[in-house]
Parts: C-alpha cells; structure tokens; sequence
C-alpha cells in the first residue's frame, strides 16, 4: 500500500491568509500546505480518503484520482468535512452513494450542516452518501479497520488503523488503552500544531511522546501550522524515524 499525503496543513492552510511570516513567505513548496487529509491507495486497487477537507476538490484534481472506495472521518470540523458536498463527481461515475465511517458525534454534526443530501425528497444531483457510525472494527474497501478513539479537547474524534499504518489527527489525548491498539503499527502519523502547548492538539514534544510510546519503524507529523517553523530548519532536528510530513508526500506501508 501507499499513503498520499494530499494536505498536512490547518485549518487556515499555510500559507495564511494575510500573513507575512518567513514560513508563509517561504519559497519551499514543503512549506505550502493545504487542510489536512491522506489517500491511501491498497493492494487491491482501492482508495480510502482520510477526512475531506475545503481542498478536496483541488487534492483530487491535482493527484488524477478516478475513484474513491470509502472515506474515513476524523471528526466533523469544517476543516475535515467541508469538501463532502463534492463527491458528487465520484457518486457519478461509480454510479453509487459514498461510504463514510465516522463517529456519532460526527454524524451529528453532519446530518445538521448537510441535511439537504439526506432528505426524503431530493433535488437531482446533489451528493450521496451512506453514514456509517463505527465504534468497533469493520471492514471497508476489502480491509478491516480499526477505529482508535481519542480527544480533541471535549470532542470525541477518531484516528484509524489500517494494518501497519496508524493514523491520528486533531487530537490532544489518547487513553493508555488505545494507545495499545496502535502498538506494532511500522507507520504512524499523528498531529502536531506546533512547538508551543496548545488546548486541543498536541504540540510536538507531546507528539513524540505519543510516537516513543507506540515505537513504529517511522512516524510522520501531520496538521502542522505556520507557528511550526520552516521544514528544512525543523525537519532536521526530529529524531530518527521521524519527519515532518508536507503535501503531495507519498510513503510506502
């Protein structure tokens, strides 16, 4: 398998709107990144989206994605679902309705904002979609995964892992006991906003400490902001094993 990171970004994107910082003034194409979301591309020739943020329509555009097989939702922040209204092309050619795993909290919050694609009577042409609340593992695009439950301050989000690979964002707490469903993972991504505390994303001391307790082969820093610093200053000083994830980065699992 491959991971495609299509956005390792925040909620304002770096560059950031109006500000003229020397990350968002940087001419390393590493330093420009869109809202965070990742493409696994498996074996068996399918496509698991992680999270469809405001950029999707751009990410899918830019990679020459065909298909999409299911998305799975970290939580239901408008920089990680904002993009759903789009999947129309996709419920076009594939010519069935979009399958989305998340949590109760997300479907919530999601049957609120889009409430016009799951109404009785519809207008022609709008998405479709199938919700599907998952608390305990399932199976999805010929894989079996496994929900990994954390915070986001007071919100409830979910990280997943598929296999070897483990992926967390938008978190700032992960309970000891699911931390163990990570263990033995050879990839990790997580977030890290930035170098400083922060009261619902984990910093970067407080990433590594989460990637020294998993241990994987290699781990890779996702939702990172302008406050980070530059990728090439701050990349280097990362333990081994470990990297700053940026746009358009693609990995082996």
């Amino acid at each position: 398998m491959k991971l495609v990171f299509l956005g390792t970004g925040t909620s304002q994107g770096v560059p950031v709107i109006a500000c003229h910082c020397k990350v968002c003034s940087s001419s390393d194409p590493r330093d420009c990144r869109l809202r965070t979301s990742a493409l696994l591309c498996t074996d068996n020739g399918n496509n698991i989206l992680f999270d469809i943020g405001p950029d999707f329509r751009q990410q899918m555009l830019r990679h020459d994605v065909s298909h999409l097989d299911a998305i799975l939702i970290t939580h239901a922040h408008r920089d990680h679902v904002a993009g759903l209204d789009e999947i129309r092309s996709f419920n076009y050619v594939q010519n069935r309705k979009m399958d989305v795993f998340l949590n109760i909290e997300a479907e919530r919050s999601i049957l609120q904002a889009y409430h016009y694609i799951f109404e009785p009577h519809r207008y022609p042409g709008l998405p479709e979609a199938d919700l599907h609340v998952v608390d305990a593992p399932f199976e999805a695009a010929g894989l079996t995964i496994v929900p990994i439950h954390a915070m986001h301050k007071d919100l409830p989000v979910l990280g997943y892992r598929i296999g070897s690979l483990a992926y967390i964002t938008d978190a700032n707490h992960i309970a000891p006991e699911e931390i163990q469903k990570v263990r033995g993972v050879r990839t990790l991504v997580v977030n890290a906003l930035r170098k400083e505390k922060h009261f619902s994303h984990f910093s970067l001391p407080e990433a590594l400490e989460v990637i020294a307790q998993v241990n994987p082969e290699q781990a890779y820093l996702t939702h990172i902001s302008h406050e980070m610093g530059l990728h090439a200053e701050v990349d280097t000083t990362l333990p081994d094993g470990v990297h700053l994830a940026y746009d358009n980065l693609t990995i082996e699992i």
